[in-house]
């Protein structure tokens, strides 16, 4: 599964600004990759690890704004058509899962 958090956050002050900062570095410091300037995405190998992920950046929201955290199957993501430019790009794949020993 994937799991794409979006927000919308002021930035008018300078103490609003740092907290949209920070609420970005969490997100980094949790997994997350940046799509676009206010979206991150990650990869999920479960429900349960996404609903853990959920109350992680739960807890790191900022007092302000507006914060949408959104699933998708692999499936579902894989039809995400993406852009550069007018260039179209090949769709992400998922990522392997990894084995420690």
């Amino acid at each position: 599964m994937w799991m794409f958090v979006m927000f919308d956050l002021p930035v008018t002050e300078k103490a609003e600004r740092k907290a949209a900062t920070d609420f970005r570095k969490a997100l980094l410091d949790m997994g997350f990759e940046m799509s676009q300037f206010s979206v991150y995405l990650r990869f999920c190998t479960s429900q349960t690890q996404l609903d853990t992920y959920a109350k992680r950046v739960e807890a790191n929201l900022p007092q302000g704004g507006k914060v949408n955290i959104l699933q998708f199957t692999d499936k579902q993501y894989e039809r995400i058509l993406t852009y550069y430019g007018r260039q179209r790009q090949e769709p992400l794949k998922t990522p392997d899962q990894f084995a420690l020993f």
